[in-house]
């Protein structure tokens, strides 16, 4: 499991933008349809991405694993998820809580070429 990105959910999406990138300075990155950017954060590696979905959820981590579903039936009996595996542009996502009910966010690119 490696940090792919952060999850930011955000109530407008366009105002975001414009404070991520015109206040802090961060660059766009890719675009998923109408409801979803990617910022590359200055001098870092990592990429926030800003959506406006899942505000119940709060802000966190985007995991990278080789494949959502042998994650999800090896640990559907282990932790509670609260989205099941599904189908998104790049491949595989599902959402988890820990004990302490923080979500953790796993993705796939299976998709991927």
């Amino acid at each position: 499991m490696k940090l792919s990105f952060l999850y930011h959910p955000v109530n407008d999406l366009k105002e975001s933008l414009t404070f991520y990138r015109d206040v802090l300075g961060f660059e766009e990155a890719w675009r998923e349809g109408s409801h979803t950017i990617a910022l590359s954060i200055p001098n870092s590696e990592q990429r926030i991405m800003l959506e406006a979905d899942e505000h119940d959820l709060g802000a966190g981590g985007v995991f990278l694993v080789d494949s959502v579903d042998d994650f999800y039936e090896e640990n559907q009996t282990k932790v509670k998820f609260v989205k099941n595996p599904i189908d998104i542009p790049p491949g595989r996502y599902a959402i988890y809580l820990d004990d302490s009910g923080n979500p953790f966010r796993i993705i796939d690119f299976s998709k991927e070429d």
